[in-house]
């Protein structure tokens, strides 16, 4: 495999994990102003994709494959949940 086929395996791994953080950040600004301007936008993007790629890593290691379903509703259900924390959505 050459390193731009390695480069492109890595960036279509991590995809989803990216999009679902956008969307909830995103999202989140235009539904919630008020609270999702506490916490700045990078740092929601950050923290929910790098929880998301760990999940996605986690599911391949105990599934032994990339794209299982299950995996992906791990990746939205902790993505959302990393949002809530952020957030202090037990406050």
């Amino acid at each position: 495999m050459s390193p731009l086929q390695f480069l492109d395996h890595l960036l279509n791994f991590v995809a989803p994990a990216v999009v679902v953080a956008a969307l909830l950040a995103l999202g989140l600004r235009v539904l919630q102003r008020a609270r999702s301007m506490r916490v700045p936008l990078w740092k929601q993007l950050a923290v929910t994709t790098g929880a998301g790629v760990a999940t996605l890593l986690g599911g391949l290691v105990l599934t032994g494959h990339d794209g299982r379903m299950a995996t992906y509703a791990a990746l939205v259900v902790l993505a959302g949940t990393v949002q809530w924390a952020l957030l202090r959505g037990g406050r």
